[in-house]
């Protein structure tokens, strides 16, 4: 199936959500701001090593401006990664930044070196986006990734999530002599549970990475979504289910290949399990968040009557119907793992994966 998706608003921040991110560790004062970034003074497109067009621009400033902006950019990388603005930053500078107007955020890209090894990193400035962040807390709180990231007012700076992007693990990764195609299978499995469970949708191939780690034996596959711009806003059913996008059917028919549906439904039962456990870790911290978005209006009334409607059919839950927005939807859903746990184990399977690539 090809789910297109149309560009989706900026949902401004209420005050409770405001409330939670400053409670949480997750606000800055800050003096860089997205607007501030926009106002490059030059631009030039950013070509990879083979001379293609990566769809970034690198910019630059004025000169009496470009220091200034660099010293913050700097400061603030030293809080996103440890909490404070540290002197023992000191030697690292800002070695380029980029713009991208591909895809809704339209983000900054800032390459940060240090000067005593040309060790590399990014971090990225962005809209704030209500929506945005909600998934970028959902997913700290309910995957097995942390997810380091600062809110200014109305700016987002988010870390760089590493590993090989999707499609292009597709392209050049996925039959080679490294990779485990039944951990593949599992780790794809538990993806598209996590993402279904959470509303985390448009899991295309190029919203998330691939990391493959070496292991006693063979390696270690993860996949980690890296674009949280479509959390909760979709009506529809399918789009929180990597499994069903276009970009992802080789990898989908690779991994299909490998397992069987009594396997896929052992994967799958494992997450659902590590989920209620994380659940229950944090759930002070769970109830504030949902809290903050029930309150929050992140999509459109069309779109919510028409996922609720769908999970409702799907769970066979009438509560659903009664859901008047994306944070009670939300909810609701993560209250169901608990009740999903019981219906794998008695064989009642939700979403058994294997078998429905191309299904209803």
């Amino acid at each position: 199936m090809d789910i297109n998706t149309r560009k989706k608003p900026v949902y401004p921040l209420d005050d409770l959500l405001k409330v939670y991110l400053s409670k949480y560790g997750r606000s800055l004062d800050g003096s860089v701001t997205y607007e501030r970034l926009k106002a490059f003074h030059v631009a030039a497109p950013l070509l990879d090593e083979n001379g293609v067009d990566t769809l970034w621009q690198s910019v630059a400033y004025r000169p009496d401006e470009q220091p200034k902006l660099h010293s913050d950019l700097c400061r603030i990388y030293s809080v996103l990664k440890t909490g404070r603005a540290s002197k023992w930053m000191s030697h690292l500078y800002v070695d380029r930044i980029d713009f991208c107007t591909f895809g809704n955020s339209q983000p900054f890209r800032i390459r940060i070196v240090n000067s005593h090894n040309d060790n590399q990193d990014y971090y990225y400035v962005k809209k704030a986006d209500a929506s945005r962040i909600y998934g970028l807390e959902i997913e700290h709180l309910l995957s097995p990734y942390r997810i380091h990231y600062l809110v200014s007012k109305e700016t987002l700076i988010e870390e760089h999530i590493v590993g090989v992007p999707g499609d292009v693990f597709i392209r050049d990764w996925l039959k080679g002599p490294h990779i485990n195609g039944v951990r593949l299978a599992k780790e794809l499995v538990k993806f598209n549970a996590r993402c279904f469970i959470q509303l985390l949708g448009d899991m295309r191939s190029y919203n998330f990475v691939v990391s493959v780690s070496p292991d006693i034996e063979e390696s270690q596959i993860r996949i980690r979504a890296m674009d949280f711009d479509q959390q909760s806003y979709s009506g529809i059913k399918k789009f929180y289910l990597p499994q069903f996008f276009r970009e992802n059917f080789p990898l989908v028919e690779y991994c299909m290949q490998r397992i069987d549906t009594t396997t896929a439904k052992q994967y799958r039962l494992e997450e659902l399990a590590m989920l209620q456990r994380r659940i229950d870790q944090v759930p002070d911290r769970l109830n504030d968040l949902l809290t903050s978005m029930r309150a929050t209006m992140i999509s459109t009334e069309e779109k919510i009557y028409k996922l609720r409607s769908s999970l409702a059919e799907h769970y066979a839950e009438s509560r659903f119907n009664k859901c008047l927005n994306m944070g009670e939807i939300l909810t609701l859903s993560i209250a169901l793992v608990g009740e999903e746990l019981h219906l794998v184990e008695s064989d009642k399977t939700l979403i058994p994966f294997v078998g429905e690539l191309r299904g209803a």
